[in-house]
């Protein structure tokens, strides 16, 4: 493991600066920044893993989603207030943000392996007691999956709009399937077109665009998405995304790993937006059985009242862990409130 000290004064924001509302990011830059750190914290390495670190208390692990340019900096509202009374752990996956962006196979087994190397680095500095932890969209596949393999690491958790709960059909695949669609990773990745295909994906504009779908709001974060921006234009960004787009990020048997959680779970999902069919969760018993756990109030932007899409930054906090909760499944709850930061 390698460790730094606290971050340096650059920071995400300036880059807000340099980018949002503006003619430039439109235009999409021929090249971008280097990528600064998208948290204030210590950072660590575990295996080419980097992950920011914060605060003091029991700790608490937040995992972001997955898709064309997603980093850590999806959790900075949550990282900065939980600081104050946990000691907090931010990923940034494999192949996203600062990790390394190495041309390999990305898929389930690789995130899930990265999540048990950060739970042992996290038992190590505070304690044996389980790690809480909170993920949004595929994050939370990954994050069920290490809680499955290793139960008595992990304790309370929180799944922000989890993926693999869409549609009516059951994922109960073959253990450690995935959804990838045979020859659409070949195709996606050849060398003639894969850099620009993906510069295209990710053009300011575009990405603009599918953060509004995401929010179901023209008021999205600006922070995160001059940081995307900027993310998508390193070397090796786009390795992993084009496994995410093939499908091979994606369990076929997630609705197995989801009906073996031990843990107390929470979860809330969007109501509006491209990412509010969660129609499958009513083939997950614990889905569907409802506990007051907890209250959430959030908003898609400052102005906004309750109500919206998927990503909206979160405008209210709450006690974590939950107060009132108890191992197994009759205390997990559904919640139709705003998702992921």
């Amino acid at each position: 493991m390698k460790t730094q000290p606290p971050n340096p004064p650059k920071k995400a924001d300036q880059y807000a600066d340099q980018y949002a509302g503006s003619d430039a990011a439109r235009a999409a830059p021929s090249a971008a920044p280097d990528l600064p750190p998208a948290l204030h914290g210590e950072h660590i390495t575990l295996n080419g893993m980097h992950c920011y670190v914060a605060g003091n208390g029991p700790p608490l692990v937040l995992v972001h989603s997955i898709n064309a340019a997603p980093s850590a900096a999806e959790m900075r509202p949550l990282f900065d207030h939980y600081r104050a009374s946990h000691t907090v752990f931010a990923p940034d996956l494999p192949g996203f943000g600062l990790s390394d962006r190495a041309d390999r196979r990305y898929d389930p087994r690789l995130m899930t392996d990265a999540l048990h190397a950060l739970a042992a680095q996290v038992r190590l500095r505070c304690g044996a007691a389980p790690i809480a932890a909170l993920a949004a969209s595929m994050g939370c596949e990954f994050l069920a999956r290490a809680a499955v393999e290793q139960p008595t690491q992990w304790g309370r958790l929180a799944f922000v709009s989890p993926t693999g709960l869409e549609g009516s059909k059951p994922r109960r695949g073959p253990p450690g399937s995935t959804r990838a669609v045979p020859g659409l990773h070949r195709l996606l990745a050849n060398p003639l077109w894969a850099q620009a295909w993906y510069r295209g994906l990710t053009q300011p504009a575009v990405r603009r665009y599918f953060l509004r779908r995401t929010w179901g709001s023209k008021a999205i974060d600006e922070t995160l998405w001059a940081y995307a921006v900027c993310a998508a234009r390193q070397p090796g960004a786009r390795f992993a995304p084009l496994h995410f787009l093939s499908g091979g990020l994606f369990s076929q048997d997630i609705h197995r790993i989801y009906e073996a959680l031990q843990q107390p779970v929470w979860m809330s999902h969007g109501v509006r937006g491209d990412f509010k069919d969660f129609r499958a969760k009513r083939l997950v018993p614990w889905c569907t059985t409802a506990a007051p756990l907890l209250t959430l109030r959030c908003s898609s932007s400052p102005r906004a009242g309750p109500g919206g899409g998927a990503g909206c930054q979160w405008r209210r906090t709450w006690q974590w862990p939950p107060a009132r909760t108890s191992p197994g499944p009759s205390q997990h709850q559904t919640m139709n409130a705003l998702s992921r930061p």
